[in-house]
């Protein structure tokens, strides 16, 4: 575990507490990579962006097959399954990139997030010129990160949830929403790394 990732978990109870400690968790664990930097390195980021969201698609459809309200009970099991396959791919795309190096829980929690709560990531963007950069943040600023993204993914899955009642078809729907999502993720890691390797080449 690196020095990064030791941050008490938020305070608070219910369904938002318990996904923002497993945001805290996934952001705060970046895992290595055996990818190394590609000359065609958006051709590759895609392979690896197709590769992973069809991993998610299945791995998501497959936890919604359970019958009935057992579908209830993998949702949260389902959320920590992807983010790690999308952690991961975060992960591949700045080795792609040649980022490896200066890859962080904050590049974590954008890349993962920014799609499903600009809002509450927002705090890790600050404008240098041009561009825009993921700026280092302190551990409380972390923790209130957490929190406003789990209370923002509680009312999507309160929203969704019914879905996984349906037999075949929630499950068809979920995996099709994992592999929307991660190619979301994917998106937003190849324009952040992309941005840092231009800008590294100037």
């Amino acid at each position: 575990m690196t020095s990064s990732s030791i941050i008490s978990a938020p305070e608070g109870d219910g369904i938002s507490h318990t996904l923002a400690r497993l945001v805290l968790d996934i952001a705060g664990r970046v895992p290595p990579s055996s990818e190394h930097p590609a000359t065609q390195a958006q051709q590759a980021a895609l392979e690896l962006t197709r590769q992973a969201a069809q991993k998610a698609a299945m791995t998501s459809g497959s936890l919604a097959l359970a019958p009935g309200p057992f579908g209830l009970v993998t949702l949260l099991p389902d959320l920590l399954a992807v983010w790690k396959i999308q952690s991961q791919l975060v992960s591949d795309i700045a080795a792609v990139y040649g980022q490896s190096a200066t890859l962080t829980r904050e590049h974590m929690l954008y890349c993962l997030f920014k799609h499903s709560a600009a809002q509450a990531v927002r705090d890790l963007v600050v404008r240098a010129g041009e561009r825009w950069l993921i700026r280092q943040a302190s551990g409380a600023v972390i923790q209130a990160i957490a929190r406003r993204i789990g209370q923002r993914l509680s009312e999507k899955m309160l929203a969704t949830g019914a879905s996984r009642l349906v037999p075949f078809l929630g499950a068809v729907g979920v995996g099709a929403y994992a592999y929307y999502d991660t190619r979301r993720v994917a998106e937003s890691a190849m324009e952040l790394f992309a941005a840092a390797s231009a800008a590294e080449a100037e």
